[in-house]
């Protein structure tokens, strides 16, 4: 898929969104981003999904989604078990001004994410380890298809600063045992719908205390 085919597709899937679309900086980015991901994709196993189409029409634009749902005012996020960089090096090419830390613990996976941010010109850090020896609090705590998912939300709780925000990519079903799992000081405020097909949503938590 030509460069220009990246836009036109991710821009054709975000006006179905009833998104704006991409500006030509961003999508060079996400050109950028893509290449990177299917070359990695082969030897390193980012993702099951192989095809760049439905790379694109689930992985990124479900992420692009998420950072235009974001609540004003976050300012630092932190991506809890970045994977190969989902939601968080959309949300930081999307929104520039969000300081973005990729935390992950696998090491073939934390190199595509280091080699990713110094290919691309974005406010982000990758932090090599377990995010729940982070020593920072965040604006904003992001999670998606983390491994024992209830416990990584519990832990990734203890991370959202005051009055900051719990936000959880998940699905209908599941929104009830983690929303139990981040205990008693976040108030779920907003939901938005990211893929109607399948109930996938991301919920966010604001933290009252």
């Amino acid at each position: 898929m030509a460069g220009t085919g990246v836009a036109l597709r991710l821009n054709a899937l975000l006006q179905q969104a009833g998104l704006e679309p991409l500006n030509s900086a961003a999508a060079a980015r996400f050109e950028a981003y893509l290449s990177l991901y299917v070359r990695w994709n082969a030897r390193v196993n980012l993702s099951a999904i192989r095809d760049e189409e439905e790379i694109i029409s689930r992985h990124i634009i479900e992420s692009i989604v998420v950072a235009c749902a974001l609540p004003q005012g976050v300012s630092s996020l932190l991506d809890f078990g970045s994977g190969g960089g989902l939601p968080g090096i959309p949300i930081a090419i999307c929104r520039p001004e969000i300081a973005v830390t990729l935390a992950e613990s696998q090491g073939k996976k934390a190199a595509f994410l280091h080699e990713v941010a110094r290919a691309l010109p974005l406010n982000v850090k990758v932090f090599t380890g377990r995010a729940e020896t982070i020593a920072d609090f965040f604006d904003c705590v992001i999670l998606r298809a983390v491994d024992k998912m209830p416990k990584a939300v519990s832990v990734a709780a203890r991370l959202v600063g005051p009055k900051g925000w719990l936000a959880l990519m998940t699905t209908t079903n599941e929104l009830a045992a983690l929303k139990m799992a981040a205990g008693r000081d976040f108030v779920w405020k907003l939901q938005t719908q990211l893929q109607h097909a399948a109930k996938r949503i991301v919920a966010f938590g604001a933290r009252q205390s």
